[in-house]
């Protein structure tokens, strides 16, 4: 009876994993401008930025005001510059 409910939460477990992650692929990458107005209501997850001296692409996933999920890339300095 155990090995049962095992496979059965199992099952639920990969079938919620496995939804999440398609939801994920499905967000369409957006390239930020300065003249885009952004509704963002929840920061999701930010990429790290690198210990570089240059400019390198940087990712943010958020949610607006209406619970839409979306991506944005937009380029930052990296971390690696020394001040002086």
């Amino acid at each position: 009876m155990k090995a049962l409910l095992v496979l059965v939460l199992g099952g639920f477990c990969s079938m919620a994993i496995a939804s999440e992650a398609k939801d994920v692929e499905q967000i369409p990458v957006e390239q930020y401008s300065y003249s885009q107005h952004l509704d963002i209501a929840r920061v999701i997850s930010m990429s790290e930025v690198p210990n570089v001296c240059e400019v390198v692409p940087a990712r943010m996933t958020y949610e607006d005001s209406q619970g839409q999920k979306h991506i944005l890339e937009y380029r930052v300095m990296g971390n690696g510059c020394s001040n002086g």
